[in-house]
């Protein structure tokens, strides 16, 4: 080896060696952790969601109910709140399909190749002991099918999907501050 080889080497060394020294006695600590529900007051301990309505030009007979359970077993697996049906809640959660919107999203050779369902819901929570609303929120999901499929069959192929992904987007918009 020469003595240039050795001073790259040496060079390379010194620059992993300030680096990892940075990190490691550095005060200032980053987490990467995922935390679910990192915004829910400590006070907060039972909460009201109400069915989800359909207000939406287009119903999906099926869809509010199906959310409104898939909310449910959320909110009771991924926080420490107990859901309630009465009123003692000290929220109360309020959420409505308001969109349920077909647009083209894909066109090639001049005709349509896939088409795009979005479904918008708006969230309003409410604290139970002052009748104040403390959140309106607007979450809109979209689903993307082939042009080639009606809507009726785009529904049934999308369900798992929709089911998965509305609880999720009003979770995240109510519960991580996102």
């Amino acid at each position: 080896m020469t003595l240039k080889s050795y001073n790259g080497v040496f060079v390379f060394s010194l620059i992993i060696a300030i680096f990892f020294i940075a990190f490691t006695q550095s005060s200032c600590k980053v987490s990467y952790g995922f935390q679910d529900a990192k915004s829910i007051p400590d006070s907060l301990k039972i909460v009201k969601i109400n069915q989800i309505t359909n207000k939406a030009s287009y119903v999906n007979p099926s869809l509010a109910p199906a959310l409104t359970d898939r909310l449910i077993q959320k909110v009771l697996r991924q926080t420490r709140l107990q859901q309630t049906r009465g009123d003692d809640a000290q929220w109360v959660i309020d959420c409505a399909i308001t969109s349920y919107t077909i647009s083209t999203a894909g066109i090639s050779n001049q005709q349509v190749n896939a088409n795009r369902l979005n479904v918008g819901v708006n969230i309003v929570i409410r604290d139970n002991m002052t009748q104040k609303i403390i959140g309106k929120y607007d979450v809109s999901t979209p689903f993307d099918y082939a042009g080639s499929l009606s809507l009726q069959q785009a529904e049934q192929s999308l369900l798992d999907q929709m089911l998965r992904d509305i609880p999720d987007a009003i979770f995240n918009r109510i519960f991580s501050n996102w």
